[in-house]
């Protein structure tokens, strides 16, 4: 598995914590106010993800790790993984730091890693600015372990171009897309494309889960289209080794990232509920249950950050490990569960005022878990600890 590092691109000294927490600060200031009324409408909004790709000199949230030669703000995993995470628990709309985290992170890091200079200087820089939206459906972010909804053939006319049919579900950002990652199988093989939304034959349905309803979803449908040559991502026939273990390991890192700040504003949320609410003519917080279960919390959201870390450290280092990006998924996919259900037990319940962050969550924590192929995750740690390669 390639990971593009470059050490010598890793932004301006002094990043951490002054970025990170300017992240935050952002998007509680752009993105907070409106979450619960847009997750009501099930509504995305392009404009907010347009403000946080303009804040410049600033997060850069549209193009973290894309270099700065290429418009990008040529951050380190780390630094990343820490931006996203200052995006969840500022914007406290686990929707929306998907839709972004997709788009900056899923959609863009194979084209800086198997694209060719004619790819990478044709699609980055507009997506590092975010007048270019790519799109990736969650079902391809699972590693070979699922089959290609997809089918490629070659184009009968000698141009070495290519056809593809199908249609691929929990696509991130379809309506809004200028172009979509696809991998597709064929006879030899899977290769990844990159497929423009113009492109003859494509179609977007609107189509989408109950949950994160703040992202913008859709089906992709392909009907026979030609693509040229040029369209190939990587090698052909090499997607197996290539883009998908690449797709699998981002997503289960880096979409992780925004849900550790989720746990840490739910943790928040939980103390502040227990120092207001009383038991017994008390403050909740002089219960030994109540510090113990937020001793819990607390202890959720540091084992969450330390595995995080340490498999952004690896990405940084050249030599990312499916093995721990899978117990990043897996951990963080159970602590959300977990912290939600205890920032709930010490919150109480809900404001009529609040914006609701504790359901929001107890909702997308199921579909976050869900999507993360736990039937995925489990086989690909279990390989290595038997280290069966």
């Amino acid at each position: 598995m390639v990971f593009p590092n470059s050490p010598t691109d890793h932004g301006p000294d002094g990043f951490e914590p002054a970025w990170a927490e300017r992240a935050r600060s952002l998007a509680e200031r752009v993105v907070r106010p409106t979450a619960a009324g847009r997750d009501r409408a099930g509504r995305w909004d392009h404009a907010l993800f347009a403000e946080l790709a303009a804040d410049r000199p600033g997060p850069g949230l549209a193009g973290p790790l894309v270099p700065r030669a290429l418009g990008g703000t040529g951050l380190s995993a780390a630094q990343t993984c820490a931006l996203l995470e200052g995006l969840g628990e500022g914007a406290r709309d686990p929707g929306f730091a998907l839709a972004v985290g997709a788009h900056s992170v899923l959609a863009t890091v194979p084209i800086r890693a198997f694209g060719s200079a004619g790819q990478r200087e044709r699609y980055l820089p507009r997506m590092a600015s975010g007048e270019w939206l790519g799109s990736v459906s969650l079902h391809q972010t699972r590693g070979a372990a699922a089959d290609p909804a997809v089918a490629a053939r070659p184009a009968g006319d000698g141009s070495g171009g290519w056809v593809l049919g199908g249609d691929l579900d929990l696509v991130v950002g379809a309506p809004v897309a200028h172009h979509f990652l696809v991998v597709a199988g064929h006879h030899g093989g899977r290769t990844a494309f990159l497929v423009d939304a113009t492109t003859p034959g494509l179609r977007i349905a609107e189509a989408g889960p109950e949950a994160m309803p703040t992202c913008s979803w859709g089906r992709l449908v392909l009907d026979d289209c030609a693509l040229p040559q040029e369209a190939v991502l990587g090698t052909v026939g090499g997607a197996p080794d290539e883009v998908e273990p690449l797709l699998a390991a981002l997503d289960w890192v880096f979409t992780s990232a925004p849900w550790l700040g989720l746990l840490r504003a739910l943790t928040r949320d939980a103390l502040d509920g227990a120092r207001d609410r009383r038991l017994f003519g008390r403050p909740l917080t002089h219960s030994q249950s109540a510090r113990f279960a937020l001793a819990d919390l607390a202890t959720q959201c540091e084992l969450a950050a330390g595995l995080l870390y340490r498999a952004a450290a690896q990405f940084d280092a050249g030599r990312p490990s499916l093995a721990d990006a899978a117990a990043v998924r897996l951990f963080v996919a159970s602590a959300a569960r977990a912290v939600t259900e205890g920032a709930a037990r010490l919150a109480g319940p809900p404001s009529a005022t609040g914006d609701r962050l504790i359901e929001r969550t107890h909702r997308d924590a199921l579909f976050f878990a869900e999507t993360g192929g736990v039937d995925v995750l489990h086989p690909v740690i279990a390989a290595s600890v038997l280290e069966l390669g």
